[in-house]
């Protein structure tokens, strides 16, 4: 099953692994700005290691987003490049970069254009 757009056909086979990323940055995110309203004990091993990271690493996090914002822009300059030119189409290719990062990305990095009709 595929979501059809105007410029591109995104697959909705890989939503899984979308899923668990985009779960990944949004709890990765509440631990930065509300570390304390997290339970981290009901997380498991995740919860625990989310904790040492929050303790030990803040600094990580910044990364991931700043990471995270640098795909979002690239996403723009790709969607550019291999001719997808709808701005609606392109602002869609930056928020699912945003909150997926590579595993979106990947999928506009693997994009190929149709060959240009010639006269």
């Amino acid at each position: 099953m595929c979501v059809v757009t105007k410029s591109y056909t995104w697959p909705i086979s890989k939503l899984h692994e979308k899923s668990v990323g985009g779960l990944s940055f949004i709890e990765t995110t509440w631990a930065v700005f509300l570390p304390s309203t997290i339970p981290y004990e009901n997380l498991g091993p995740f919860g625990h290691f989310t904790k040492y990271l929050v303790d030990n690493h803040p600094k990580l996090f910044w990364l991931a987003w700043g990471i995270h914002i640098a795909e979002a822009l690239y996403s723009i300059k790709l969607c550019k490049t291999k001719g997808i030119t709808d701005s609606s189409v392109q602002r869609r290719w930056f928020i699912q970069t945003f909150l997926f990062g590579i595993a979106s990305l990947s999928h506009l990095l693997a994009y190929k254009p149709p060959p240009k009709k010639q006269r």
